[in-house]
């Protein structure tokens, strides 16, 4: 088990259940440190006075408020310690609330609560099956490093993990943030929510991080003096090119589908966008040539629905027109021999 972070007590009601707190997550992030280019040697962040540029050791290092640049109030541990706090070694739950009710943007850090000796396996246990069993979860007080919090309770595979959460006046209003109005057709809205079906998982407890498993192979390569792993080749997106949302949702389904094995070998369906109001002609920001939609951005040549990219000849429809200015000479060639016969 992780060292215990904090001691104390959950206070429900009148039932005291003496707990321990440890942490629910590791950091499994690579850290570097930071060292001289020239010997490799660390670099350390020194604590160093402004007023007479002396290192200090943390022995000699205290807190204080700054009201203002002229005066700081210094503020000791003790004094810390002696205020009034009711929750200073609790976690007191305060009220019972349905879970969809939490905004998971309020949730901080995650810590499990051990008991703190077998006095509290019954009350520890009473705790978890009647949060268990009424689908709530308690919202408590507790303080921790010289403040009040905000925490959540909730049971976790037979433990109760303690949520620390953010006061509501720590939440910024994203308002300000929301896109304006914009135009959507029903259909670009039902391949949406077609997509999110297709994507849909039971669990994500598959995912990995494959940042840290590049880096882990980047730096084993460095220290056995192997050749660097070269990069994924991926698809880079063109900046400034006009998307068809449409096109790019129902893409974007197949290549669900067949990536969960359901790819039926068809094409997608293309939906036809509605006429928009006139907009400022579009150019291509890839290419830097003036392009139609008629123009063929691969083989260079103008080509038509009428010309085949295979054979490059004219088509039969062309074939046919000059039969047909070919038949109209000979009629008319006709028709003038016919009128000199008549007048002589």
């Amino acid at each position: 088990m992780p060292r215990p972070l904090w001691t104390g007590a959950i206070s429900f009601g009148l039932v005291t259940i003496p707990v321990k707190v440890v942490s629910a997550t590791q950091d499994h992030s690579i850290h570097f440190r930071q060292v001289h280019l020239e010997d490799l040697g660390r670099v350390r962040t020194r604590k160093v006075c402004e007023l007479d540029g002396e290192a200090l050791s943390q022995d000699e290092i205290g807190k204080g408020y700054e009201l203002s640049k002229e005066q700081t109030v210094p503020i000791t541990d003790e004094e810390l310690d002696r205020i009034p706090l009711p929750t200073a070694k609790a976690i007191e739950i305060v009220a019972f609330v349905d879970a969809d009710s939490v905004d998971p943007i309020r949730i901080s850090d995650s810590y499990y609560l051990a008991i703190d000796g077998q006095v509290a396996a019954k009350p520890y246990t009473l705790l978890r099956r009647a949060l268990e069993r009424s689908d709530k979860v308690a919202v408590a007080k507790f303080a921790w490093h010289n403040r009040e919090r905000l925490g959540l309770l909730r049971v976790r595979e037979g433990a109760i993990v303690l949520h620390s959460m953010r006061w509501p006046d720590e939440i910024r209003s994203p308002e300000s943030l929301a896109p304006r109005q914009v135009e959507l057709d029903d259909d670009e809205i039902d391949r949406a929510v077609q997509l999110t079906d297709t994507m849909a998982l039971d669990s994500i407890a598959g995912f990995r991080d494959a940042y840290r498993d590049a880096l882990e192979e980047l730096i084993a390569a460095k220290s056995e003096g192997r050749e660097l792993p070269e990069p994924a080749e991926g698809e880079e997106q063109e900046e400034g090119k006009v998307v068809d949302l449409m096109a790019a949702l129902n893409a974007s389904v197949e290549a669900a589908k067949e990536s969960r094995g359901e790819g039926g070998g068809g094409e997608a369906t293309v939906h036809e966008m509605r006429p928009r109001k006139k907009t400022a002609s579009k150019k291509a920001a890839s290419s830097g040539k003036a392009t139609t939609g008629r123009k063929a951005a691969s083989s260079g040549k103008a080509t038509t629905g009428r010309k085949t990219a295979s054979s490059g000849k004219a088509t039969t429809g062309r074939k046919t027109g000059a039969r047909k200015t070919t038949a109209a000479k000979r009629t008319t060639g006709a028709k003038g021999t016919a009128r000199k016969r008549s007048a002589s």
